[in-house]
């Protein structure tokens, strides 16, 4: 088949003879050019093969052959044409009527005039269509009876037979739809009439849209039918061509199959590696690799080393064979103690360091190291200078562990409150030397929680894990991965996200090779530093709120008042920290309302043995400047 124009291939061509297989000889497109046409690139160069394998009308653009002007019909267009065909021309209008009549021509008869004819009604300008009914006398002149115009707009002309043409006439067909016009061959590129349009002579040009498939192309490719390319038909001389399409690893698990499936990379998405494992070198364009399947479970665990200075950070799969054993957690704060706490599971911590309480809110206690406490609730209390803090309702527990002491400390328990800015340190008192695989841990205890892996994953040789101090885990990750192997070593797996790492992949031939038994996937995966923290801002891996800064201390700002006054600068006041803005007042209250009535009792806590006194609400200035006087000369003299 000789090379046609795009537009005229598709025009011609038989939608029941698809798919087609066309190879692009020339065009206006320079080879390896690629172009953005609706949003679709379309990289045409000469010599490519085109597989069209669908071709839908888009538009219909409708020309005036006689100026040039265009005009759009969309494809359910209904109004009817006729064509008009074999033109004759002749000198008068006599000498048309006269071969009409002699030649037993049916009428009526369309003709138009080259030039404008002015008559008593109007003007008739050139290749404007008129249409001979019959001859009668008008004003005692022979007359051709002709009308001017289509449809409901129609003119009674009386045209003498002397008119001088020249005139030419047409023959036209049966009225037909738009889309029986376009599907006529006969018809193409005819001049046509419709009554709907307001042009009497018009052409058609349709616009289509190929689909098609082409080589390493992932989608189906669309391609305008006005591209000015030349193509030839070659279907029958290319039975034997498979055209190659490349599928992402996230295409390949939306479908669910068939596995195992035999891939080449193509290409490797670009970035840093997000994976430390020795099988992430090996994911090169040309590598072979074996789909095995969806991997099982499909939830993950964040993971950080603990007790060195730089941690690293794993993920560690749902099927992971080790065990573990907890370890006490450490709160810095009495906001992490908040975030630990569930209602229902007891919670019980010890102070590491000695924290003051407030002076002017004597409701807040001190803690000095050793306080065991256990956490009740959380709820607010009304401060003395005005507004709500939220705090943590707390019992204070004795120094009596035995069990035949249960009774007296039950009665030594007393209820304290901790606001949430108070900057406390605490570690969690546990008695648990049970040892747990990951799925009850997740499912008994809250995360973050810290362990120990006391004995190894039997199926990972060379567990990481096993060699920390201990663990942080941290998060939860429910994500599908995709268990797969290098074409050369079938015996060693490893898991990967396609969410993360999209691999571009081509389906090659071979059957697949899988060891015998269960696959020996790897179940802790080590990550870079930018993917993990990357992980730790998903949604899921949900990181709270900063704790509230603690409200502004009435003390500390009379001492500036009355050292402003006295205009001179102390080096107490050398060394008075900053003092944050006040707290915003929460929305609701959650403290029952017993407690705010007796909030007293909070002030008349005792204080325990070893527990610096806290300063009195009354004590002066003055007293505070000797203080830190006498610190500054014990200082110099040590010096």
């Amino acid at each position: 088949m000789e090379a046609v124009p795009l537009q005229d291939f598709v025009r011609a061509l038989d939608p029941a003879s698809l798919p087609r297989v066309l190879r692009v000889c020339s065009g206006v497109y320079f080879e390896g050019s690629i172009y953005e046409i609706s949003g679709n690139e379309c990289c045409l160069s000469t010599g490519d093969l085109i597989k069209v394998t669908q071709v839908h009308l888009q538009k219909v653009v409708c020309e005036n052959p006689g100026t040039g002007q265009t005009m759009e019909l969309a494809p359910n267009f209904q109004g009817y044409f006729t064509a008009l065909s074999s033109p004759q021309s002749y000198g008068t209008l006599e000498e048309l009527v006269s071969a009409a009549t002699g030649s037993s021509k049916q009428l009526p008869i369309y003709f138009t005039s080259t030039h404008r004819i002015i008559t008593e009604a109007r003007v008739v300008t050139e290749d404007q269509l008129l249409i001979f009914e019959a001859v009668e006398m008008h004003l005692k002149t022979r007359c051709a009876r002709c009308v001017l115009g289509l449809g409901n707009q129609q003119v009674i002309l009386h045209l003498p037979l002397s008119q001088k043409g020249p005139f030419w006439t047409w023959e036209p067909s049966a009225p037909q739809t738009l889309l029986q016009v376009l599907q006529d061959p006969a018809l193409e590129d005819l001049v046509l009439t419709c009554p709907t349009l307001p042009w009497n002579f018009l052409v058609l040009r349709p616009q289509y849209e190929i689909q098609a498939i082409m080589h390493m192309r992932r989608t189906v490719v669309r391609i305008p039918s006005t591209l000015e390319v030349d193509v030839e038909d070659v279907t029958a001389s290319s039975q034997h061509i498979h055209f190659i399409k490349p599928l992402l690893l996230s295409e390949v698990l939306a479908r669910g199959g068939p596995f195992p499936l035999s891939v080449e990379i193509l290409e490797v998405p670009e970035g840093p590696r997000i994976f430390l494992g020795p099988w992430a070198g090996s994911l090169h364009k040309g590598q072979r690799l074996c789909i095995h399947g969806l991997a099982s479970p499909p939830w993950r665990l964040l993971a950080s080393s603990k007790g060195r200075k730089v941690p690293r950070h794993f993920m560690v799969s749902g099927a992971y064979g080790g065990r573990l054993r907890r370890r006490p957690r450490e709160f810095p704060t009495v906001y992490d103690l908040l975030g630990a706490f569930q209602p229902g599971r007891p919670l019980r911590v010890v102070a590491t360091k000695d924290c003051e309480g407030e002076t002017e809110n004597s409701e807040f206690t001190s803690l000095s190291v050793g306080d065991r406490l256990e956490v009740l609730e959380s709820g607010q209390t009304y401060r003395a200078q005005g507004g709500d803090t939220d705090v943590l309702v707390c019992q204070r527990l004795s120094d009596q562990t035995g069990e035949e002491d249960c009774e007296e400390e039950a009665k030594c328990q007393e209820q304290i409150l901790l606001p949430l800015y108070f900057p406390g340190s605490f570690v969690e008192e546990m008695n648990d030397s049970r040892r747990y695989s990951l799925a009850d841990l997740t499912a008994q205890f809250s995360l973050p929680c810290e362990v120990k892996v006391v004995a190894k994953d039997t199926s990972h040789p060379t567990d990481p894990l096993a060699s920390f101090l201990g663990l942080q885990l941290e998060e939860k990750i429910t994500e599908p991965f995709l268990v797969v192997s290098l074409d050369s070593e079938p015996g060693t797996c490893f898991e990967i996200p396609p969410r993360w790492l999209d691999l571009t992949i081509v389906e090659v031939e071979g059957q697949p090779g899988r060891p015998a038994g269960p696959l020996p996937v790897a179940t802790v995966e080590e990550l870079t530093d930018a993917f993990y923290y990357r992980l730790r801002k998903l949604p899921a891996c949900g990181i709270q709120p900063p704790p509230p800064r603690p409200p502004k201390s009435q003390g500390l700002s009379r001492q500036r008042k009355q050292s402003g006054q006295d205009g001179g600068v102390k080096s107490s006041q050398v060394l008075e920290r900053q003092e944050p803005p006040l707290l915003p007042k929460p929305k609701a209250k959650t403290l029952p309302e017993s407690t705010k009535d007796n909030l007293n009792m909070y002030s008349k806590i005792p204080v325990n043995k070893g527990l610096r006194p806290t300063k009195s609400k009354t004590q002066d200035a003055d007293d505070d400047e000797h203080d830190y006087e006498e610190i500054l000369e014990h200082f110099q003299k040590t010096l």
